[in-house]
């Protein structure tokens, strides 16, 4: 790669890149957002000239430098790849509301004090959204990683970029030309083989696609997402949350929600109702709290990249 952009990025304060890649890869066996030992973030783009990596680092409570690099010839999206990495960690989000409403929840202040800074990432594609959201579906957290980590390093494009292994995600053209066999080693069943396909066909053939759900209010965008076969509920819900920055949404229907209300709460009786109703329109944010919790009894939150 022989052509750098560099630019200091200012940031909707309190801002913290850990917790933000934290939420965003989940896990640190993710191999497309990678922390580094430095605390670098680092992902990488697809272009038709070539992967386009961007390396990340926050160098003040409110500046982050990003270094966006690739081969000359795509030097021109550079500014395009830095829209997207400000999107994608939520620079520009402003969870006023959402501190104010948590702090005000004897239970959830600690946690909400612990995590501030962090912000609402979004997948740089709604593609990436959809796979995620369907590998989840009623599985672990680990065991929905390591089927995402299996299909990436099985279809994505994997390269080294000053010492670090990256992996270019799948396109749904590529995952769509796969065989059965190919995605049921690694790890998805039949049924969610038969979603990912048709999820992959809409957005391929312009049936559905980005711009179509930002015009639509979340209750909406839900239904439509919902048309496709295997899309319920809690995956449209994970869809709009991950995939379109929706803040005004919750996936009431994971599993995963009271276990990890009973680790922030103790034995406090919630109404989740109500305390999605205190917290609208940035309910959204507690999802990302919740999963920050179960991270740090993991020890996952900031870890380097395994």
């Amino acid at each position: 790669m022989g052509t750098r952009s560099r630019y200091d990025v200012g940031v909707a304060a309190p801002y913290r890149l850990d917790l933000t890649v934290s939420v965003l890869r989940r896990l640190s066996t993710n191999v497309v957002d990678v922390l580094t030992s430095e605390g670098q973030y680092v992902h990488a783009f697809g272009s038709a000239h070539g992967p386009i990596v961007a390396r990340v680092a926050q160098v003040r409570f409110d500046t982050l430098k990003i270094a966006i690099e690739s081969e000359a010839r795509a030097a021109a999206e550079h500014p395009e790849v830095l829209a997207l990495v400000r999107r994608m960690l939520g620079v520009d989000r402003d969870i006023a509301h959402f501190a104010r409403a948590a702090h005000a929840i004897r239970w959830l202040r600690p946690l909400a004090r612990r995590m501030r800074g962090v912000k609402p990432p979004r997948y740089p594609t709604l593609w990436e959204a959809f796979v995620n959201a369907i590998a989840f579906q009623q599985v672990s957290l680990q065991a929905a990683s390591t089927i995402v980590r299996r299909l990436i390093v099985a279809l994505g494009t994997p390269f080294e970029h000053e010492g670090t292994q990256l992996y270019l995600f799948p396109s749904a053209e590529r995952v769509l030309g796969a065989t059965d066999g190919v995605l049921r080693t690694a790890g998805l069943s039949a049924a969610k083989i038969g979603t990912l396909r048709r999820s992959g066909e809409a957005l391929v053939s312009g049936a559905l696609g980005e711009a179509m759900l930002e015009n639509k209010a979340s209750p909406e965008a839900a239904m439509r997402l919902r048309e496709i076969k295997g899309i319920g509920p809690w995956t449209a819900t994970l869809i709009l949350l991950r995939g379109l920055g929706r803040l005004d949404v919750f996936p009431m229907q994971d599993t995963s929600v009271a276990r990890n209300l009973a680790l922030v709460a103790g034995d406090v009786p919630i109404d989740v109702p109500r305390l999605l109703t205190a917290l609208s329109p940035e309910q959204g944010m507690l999802y990302y709290h919740l999963l920050l919790a179960r991270l740090e009894a993991r020890g996952e939150v900031g870890r380097m990249s395994r």
